[in-house]
């Protein structure tokens, strides 16, 4: 059999390629490629998608993480508390401008502990940034009532999970905003890159508007000094396309999901649990094992590919040793980033590379 890859883009791409075909020609020949019908349109559709009231276009995920923080005022002495097992890019959003990132523990569903949120809260403590991890959203009822105790800025990192709900609520929608990446791989992945916001706040939408656009409202006339962060007119054309099918898409991924909970059975390995009240949308099926390096291995030799959802913590980065920390001050954390593995999973997957993949797994 030909290398099961982790993740394929080219499966989903064929499943829907003449409307893609069709829609990119169409954005060439329109003459029209930033700031136009097709980003307005996408905007309206993909708000109303996610239940919010506006939606603003950006030019990736980490855009929108750093703009948000903008937005509402986060800088130079503020601290934002996120949790330890994410990507990155979440606590770049943060640190971008100049805040302090301030680490929770994750709970067994690889998302932020809610119960250990309230003794981080210093008088510093301006926002909660929660982080919808590998498309499972978190549980937002006892942060919520947290921000509203202490009067802080909740946003949510939904770069993973676009259409998942807690307790039939949208994510993007608990907080001030919601941040979403359309970073190929994800669930709603474009052709590039490409992220947005949503938010019911009409004066923050029309701020993140006018920042996106070095700081203008009207061409030549600067309002403020702002970003060049713009959802192109072709990205957004693709992503109306798809967006139409994300249902879909997510329902497919998540029939491939219910066959690997169902059918790996490895006492060696800890497949993922599902929360009460929340929904996955599967961006990425994480297993646990000690055995992580030996598993890759194995896998490797059989021709299955696998990806590490993260190897380095955040707090453990080159780019974070100015915060002083180090090993042990997070420890389950530091133990999720030695033993996950994500395992192949993407659109058009066929169930022959499905069986191979339970069955080399099973068998390690």
């Amino acid at each position: 059999m030909e290398k099961i890859m982790p993740n394929r883009l080219d499966r989903g791409f064929y499943q829907h390629q003449k409307e893609l075909e069709d829609k990119a020609i169409e954005v060439l020949r329109s003459g029209w490629y930033i700031l136009g019908n097709e980003l307005k349109e996408f905007e309206k559709e993909f708000a109303s998608y996610i239940g919010s009231k506006y939606c603003v276009g950006l030019a990736s995920g980490l855009d929108a993480l750093w703009i948000a923080f903008r937005a509402l005022g986060i800088s130079e002495g503020d601290e934002v508390i996120v949790q330890g097992n994410t990507y990155i890019a979440s606590v770049m959003g943060i640190t971008l401008n100049g805040a302090t990132p301030v680490f929770v523990e994750p709970d067994e569903y690889f998302n932020i502990d809610a119960g250990k949120i309230e003794e981080k809260i210093t008088d510093k403590t301006k926002a909660v940034l929660v982080v919808h991890l590998y498309g499972q959203a978190s549980n937002m009822k006892p942060i919520v009532d947290l921000c509203k105790k202490y009067d802080l800025k909740l946003v949510e990192d939904c770069a993973q999970s676009h259409g998942a709900t807690y307790d039939g609520k949208t994510t993007g929608t608990f907080g001030d905003i919601g941040c979403f990446s359309f970073y190929p791989s994800k669930n709603l992945g474009a052709f590039g890159d490409g992220g947005a916001i949503v938010t019911d706040d009409e004066k923050l939408a029309e701020f993140i508007r006018i920042f996106r656009n070095y700081g203008s409202q009207k061409r030549y006339y600067n309002m403020l000094v702002g970003a060049n962060s713009r959802l192109d007119e072709m990205q957004a054309g693709l992503l109306r396309v798809k967006l139409k099918y994300l249902d879909d898409m997510t329902k497919e991924k998540r029939d491939f999901s219910e066959r690997y909970l169902n059918e790996l059975k490895n006492e060696k390995i800890e497949l993922p649990r599902i929360r009460e009240k929340a929904t996955h949308i599967w961006h990425q099926f994480v297993i646990k094992t000690p055995y992580r390096d030996e598993l890759m291995n194995y896998l490797d030799e059989k021709n299955i590919g696998t990806i590490i959802h993260y190897p380095i913590p955040p707090h453990l980065s080159e780019a974070y040793s100015y915060l002083n920390m180090k090993p042990g001050d997070l420890p389950i954390t530091e133990e999720y980033a030695n033993s996950v593995l994500s395992i192949p999973l993407y659109n058009g997957m066929t169930k022959e590379e499905q069986d191979y993949v339970i069955d080399a797994i099973n068998a390690f």
